[in-house]
């Protein structure tokens, strides 16, 4: 179990066990996904994947190139943030999502697989902020 440390400079870092860190980033990558030249389901989709994590929305700010129609945005989070870049053409899109405090950005993925529905998904976790004692 994750348990959330508030510091004097009210940020929000988790630990596990010894370990104190700022907070959980989630590189993820699409592959054979659908529906990455919709701004309007990528927009419900971040929205919906906010409320899932336990995060609070500060902002959205989506961009829709031309000709491919990929999509490349940002959800400002007051735990950090949601971002995308999306190539249609190419049927992938690469998602990053970092989140402190009590944030639970692995239950945003679900939202997102079935908003996409991809069919291969990849998931790299890491720590950010490992407090190293120094």
């Amino acid at each position: 179990m994750t348990e959330i440390i508030q510091q004097k400079t009210a940020d929000f870092f988790k630990r596990e066990g010894a370990v104190s860190y700022a907070g959980d980033h989630l590189l993820i990558d699409f592959w054979g996904a659908k529906n990455l030249d919709k701004l309007d389901v990528m927009e419900k989709a971040f929205r919906e994947a906010i409320v899932a994590a336990g995060a609070t929305l500060l902002h959205i700010h989506l961009h829709h190139f031309s000709p491919t129609g990929g999509i490349s945005g940002v959800a400002v989070l007051a735990e950090s943030h949601i971002s995308v870049h999306s190539w249609p053409e190419k049927n992938y899109a690469a998602f990053d999502i970092f989140m402190c405090g009590n944030a639970e950005p692995r239950l945003a993925i679900p939202i997102l697989q079935q908003a996409f529905s991809p069919q291969e998904t990849k998931v790299t976790e890491l720590k950010r902020g490992v407090d190293t004692g120094n």
